[in-house]
């Protein structure tokens, strides 16, 4: 199976006040968190983003080709660079994400006629930034952005999606409060195994 595993760090940060994939994590940052997990699940990993601001990663980053028009232009740049059908995408913002998970996507979304694979937490939140995007999407993506059709939500109401449940509530650091109460989270506890609901 050949995936592509993309990070979306293009946003502003606005809510947090500084840069959330530079917030401090297990290994390095955040971002960083985040990239080995995606990397064990598909082999390879790109940031989408600044790559001026990010050159010191050491990972490939590639910038939105629409500035300021949100994750939608972060998603077009990341199904643009690859020739992979499957597209594991991850914002930057989810310290927790798991390996397994990510695998668990990945195998699904090869197997189904979906082209897009979204997470749903416990809470029946949908996490769109946590999703296997097949190359179907792009034509959908860019027809939005031209119409500055910028929803997430959206989108995935015009795609084929399938939602893949799991039994917990998926972390999203947004905010210093948010960062709070994740910062005195037991950090073993962050990486515990994902477990599906089947």
């Amino acid at each position: 199976m050949q995936a592509a595993g993309f990070v979306l760090a293009g946003g502003n940060s606005s809510r947090m006040g500084r840069d959330k994939a530079l917030l401090p994590g297990l290994f390095r940052y955040v971002v960083d968190d985040i990239a080995a997990s995606l990397k064990a699940a598909t082999g390879n990993v790109t940031l989408i983003g600044d790559p001026v601001r990010y050159q010191e990663l050491g990972y490939p980053c590639l910038p939105d080709l629409r500035p300021g028009m949100g994750p939608l232009s972060g998603l077009e740049a990341a199904l643009l660079s690859t020739i992979s059908n499957l597209n594991l995408v991850i914002g930057c913002d989810m310290p927790a994400i798991d390996t397994s998970h990510l695998r668990f996507l990945l195998n699904r979304a090869q197997a189904s006629k979906s082209n897009c694979l979204v997470t749903r937490d416990i809470t029946g939140k949908v996490h769109p930034l946590c999703a296997v995007y097949k190359n179907e999407c792009l034509p959908v993506i860019q027809c939005r952005l031209d119409a500055k059709r910028l929803s997430l939500m959206g989108l995935l109401e015009e795609l084929a999606t399938e939602y893949v449940s799991v039994e917990w509530t998926v972390e999203n650091i947004n905010t210093p409060d948010d960062w709070a109460r994740w910062s005195s989270k037991e950090r073993d506890t962050a990486h515990q195994e994902w477990h599906i609901l089947t």
